[in-house]
């Protein structure tokens, strides 16, 4: 700062995006609770949710994790009953990942969570939907210059 004046905890937008990621997993996790998964089990859940039977690169791509933190989630899924890890049928090199009944039945017991952490979030949907662009925006910005 040209000024020399004390950065402040709150004038970081790092920090306030980290505790705002705070404050989102502590509305998560009684709702989350309820259908049995953790955060991150629920987002591999949404993704398949969204389309069944992606590879875990493409889910890790999604979700910008590594392998080596997404396979211990997927495994946990799997032994919930949720999903299977398939090789795929053209390219053994790549493992698809597919939703059982159980792991279908659940989206029904968790389509209330969105509107609960909306009701939380104490905005208007416009006000979010701008937000979330501009933090996808963000996302991609420091991405690009991470690189």
């Amino acid at each position: 700062m040209a000024d020399k004046q004390k950065l402040t905890l709150d004038q970081l937008l790092c920090f306030s995006v980290y505790s705002t990621g705070h404050a989102f997993n502590r509305i998560y996790k009684p709702l989350l609770d309820r259908v049995g998964l953790t955060y991150p089990q629920y987002l591999v859940m949404v993704v398949l949710w969204q389309e069944d039977g992606q590879t875990v690169r493409s889910i890790g791509g999604k979700l910008f994790l590594e392998s080596s933190t997404l396979t211990p989630l997927i495994k946990r899924l799997e032994s919930a009953g949720l999903l299977t890890r398939e090789r795929d049928r053209e390219d053994e090199r790549q493992v698809r990942v597919v939703l059982t009944q159980q792991g279908r039945d659940l989206q029904k017991e968790a389509e209330n969570v969105p509107d609960c952490v909306f009701e939380a979030c104490g905005m208007h949907l416009d006000e979010l939907i701008d937000l979330n662009q501009k933090l996808v925006t963000l996302r991609t910005s420091l991405e690009k210059a991470a690189e």
